[in-house]
Formats: structure tokens, sequence, C-alpha cells
């Protein structure tokens, strides 16, 4: 199980979900170029000494990261057309997160295995990157057998 982040905007979101992955044990593929400057203070703080922690790649472009991994990975989307408690995942899934603002591009939604929304309230718009992150890692992790004891 990995967790890419498609060119995040903001550092706090990407520091948390660092340490979301660094307590869950998942690494993370960050597909640049980022919103902020990788080094920003603000990624240390939301991150704190969890970044120390999580087996991280950084990815110049989609290309680059698309050279490196192994299969399409599975979206994370408000747009998703499955439930992610009617999903099944596998133990080597990727699971994509696109920006904070937009998503991802058609070219990258149109590559992935899935497409897959968190259910949220009506007239809700969409969760915190780092708490959607979060929920759909540890339900990943559950179906698969891979969390933590």
């Amino acid at each position: 199980m990995r967790i890419a982040l498609y060119q995040p905007e903001i550092a706090g979101n990407v520091g948390a979900v660092l340490r979301v992955a660094a307590c869950f044990g998942v690494p993370v593929d960050v597909i640049e170029p980022t919103g902020f400057v990788f080094s920003d203070a603000k990624l240390k703080r939301a991150g704190m000494d969890y970044i120390e922690r999580v087996d991280m790649t950084r990815h110049r472009s989609w290309d680059a990261f698309r050279e490196a991994v192994p299969h399409p990975p599975v979206l994370l989307t408000t747009h998703g057309s499955q439930s992610l408690y009617a999903h099944h995942f596998d133990k080597d899934d990727i699971l994509l997160f696109g920006q904070e603002s937009a998503g991802v591009p058609r070219h990258v939604a149109d590559i992935c295995a899935a497409r897959i929304r968190i259910p949220v309230a009506a007239g809700a718009r969409s969760l915190n990157l780092s708490v959607a992150c979060g929920i759909a890692v540890g339900e990943a992790l559950r179906q698969t057998g891979g969390l933590p004891c």
C-alpha cells in the first residue's frame, strides 16, 4: 500500500499526510510541482518529527511517477463512482489524492484503476486532504490485513 499526492498545494496538509503515513507505516509518493517550497516550515510543523519516519519519494512530474510505479493508482475523488467501503483493495494499491483546489486533470483520472469516493453528508463538499487520506488508508489496510498491531 502506498499514498501518492498529485501536486499538493498546502504544506500543512502534506505534513499531516506524512504523519498519517508514519503512523500506518505506509510509503508516500509526492508528485511535483508542489504549491510550496518543500522545505517549508509549515510542512515540518504539521509533520513534526514523524516526517523522518516516512519512506517518501519525490517525483519531478506525473510522467516520472508513472515510470516509477508498477501499475495504475486508485484515485480518491469527490467524483468517484464507487464508495470507499464498496471497493475491494489489494495490498499493493497506490492511493492517489489530487490537489486540494482542483483534484487531478482528466488525463490522470483516465488512467486510474478505479475512482473511489468517501461518502459524506448531503451538502458537504469534501474532507480535508489529510483526513480523507487517513480514512482511506485505514480502510484499505483494514481490508488487506495491513493495519499495524
